[in-house]
């Protein structure tokens, strides 16, 4: 029975054959022995889709420039199978999705682009790996250098803390009953006190990005300090930019709302707080930083946008935050930054390496900058976080 090396090889011997049931047999064998897709080798990736009566199939990758973003796969003659092979930095980790009879038109004119999702896109049937939500699910592909990507609440061994949903009004933001998601570390004992990290725009952090799992490995392995972590649900879309861009009323409902319900609450060290966030949410953790800087020990910063594609006051701000960083009096005592190497460059790959340069020069902030090599999503972002939170809240090994 054959045993291929390489998909190379596969494809070699396949295309000696006349024969398409004999390809076709090929291609069954093939199926039967290869169990892991796509096929790594080398810098090489190769994605396979196997089904009778398909009229084209695509790769979906958000790298891709062109519109749309698919890189056609090829048919091997007369079989079910549909093949495509692309080269790949060693640490790429990537969510994909497979086209199957896509009209392969831009996405640019797309009418409903929902439908066409839903109608031909789909995940890879052969690749186990994936990152879930409410509203779509991705293939995730992982070079042999890239970060770990595992399901962090599947560990059994693993003491886990608690999480526990409040809800919390605000006057200077105008919102009322807005969900906050508490983490509270395993043995959280009320009589001490615990740093605090308030994560902003936190919609996807109890979810998909799997922020309080990643906590409790952290925590177990003292990497990471017990901490307790308050997570504040996301505006709706259309008020993200005017409410999390550069907002001092946001920074007044940290400071004098939200800080204060979870004192009210828990036992924390007000003298040890930390705020992140992710894209505009990574925004409003810095305003909040730079405008109180008394108030915040510690900044975690993943994929902000730091420079401005519109004309609003929100997006104006963000040509200034390299200045803000680099004049500012005081900075946190910790900071992380991090950016997928595959993010849009002006608005964010070039702009957050000339942040970092700012903050390596600046000796009193222990600063991290890390580039990784995914794109603007939840599978970079998921991969991310364990090194964003064990640099900003370290225990005793990550110290040590």
């Amino acid at each position: 029975m054959p045993d291929w090396d390489s998909f190379e090889a596969f494809l070699a011997e396949v295309e000696q054959e006349d024969n398409a049931k004999q390809r076709q047999d090929l291609i069954n064998v093939l199926l039967r022995q290869q169990t892991t897709w796509p096929w790594v080798d080398g810098r090489r990736a190769t994605f396979i889709y196997s089904r009778m009566g398909v009229s084209s199939a695509a790769l979906n990758l958000d790298t891709i420039k062109e519109d749309p973003p698919f890189v056609p796969m090829t048919q091997i003659e007369g079989t079910s199978l549909w093949h495509v092979t692309r080269e790949f930095e060693p640490d790429d980790l990537l969510d994909y999705l497979l086209a199957i009879d896509d009209p392969m038109t831009p996405l640019a004119q797309e009418k409903n682009l929902v439908e066409r999702v839903t109608k031909h896109w789909m995940t890879d049937p052969l690749n186990a790996l994936q990152l879930k939500t409410a509203q779509i699910n991705v293939s995730v592909l992982r070079m042999p250098k890239a970060r770990p990507f595992p399901d962090w609440a599947a560990m059994p061994a693993v003491p886990q803390g608690a999480m526990t949903d409040h809800f919390i009004d605000s006057a200077h933001l105008g919102f009322e009953n807005r969900r906050v998601w508490i983490y509270t570390p395993p043995g959280y004992d009320s009589s001490r006190e615990y740093p605090v990290l308030l994560l902003m725009d936190a919609l996807w952090c109890t979810g998909p990005l799997q922020v309080p799992a990643i906590a409790d490995a952290l925590i177990k392995h003292r990497r990471m300090a017990p901490a307790i972590i308050a997570m504040i649900q996301s505006p709706v879309q259309e008020d993200r930019p005017r409410e999390l861009m550069s907002n001092d009323r946001h920074v007044l409902f940290l400071l004098t709302e939200l800080l204060p319900f979870v004192r009210n609450h828990y036992r924390v060290n007000l003298q040890d707080v930390g705020v992140g966030g992710v894209d505009v949410g990574a925004v409003a953790a810095a305003h909040a930083a730079l405008s109180s800087p008394a108030a915040f020990s510690r900044l975690l910063m993943i994929s902000p946008p730091l420079q401005g594609g519109g004309r609003d006051a929100g997006e104006a701000s963000l040509w200034n935050y390299r200045l803000r960083f680099e004049e500012a009096a005081h900075l946190p005592r910790r900071i992380f930054q991090a950016v997928g190497r595959y993010e849009h460059p002006n608005r964010f790959l070039k702009p957050a390496r000339q942040l970092a340069d700012v903050l390596r020069h600046r000796d009193e902030a222990a600063f991290n900058y890390v580039e990784y090599g995914s794109g603007h999503g939840l599978v970079g972002f998921k991969s991310i976080l364990p090194e964003a939170l064990a640099w900003v809240l370290p225990g005793e090994e990550a110290t040590s």
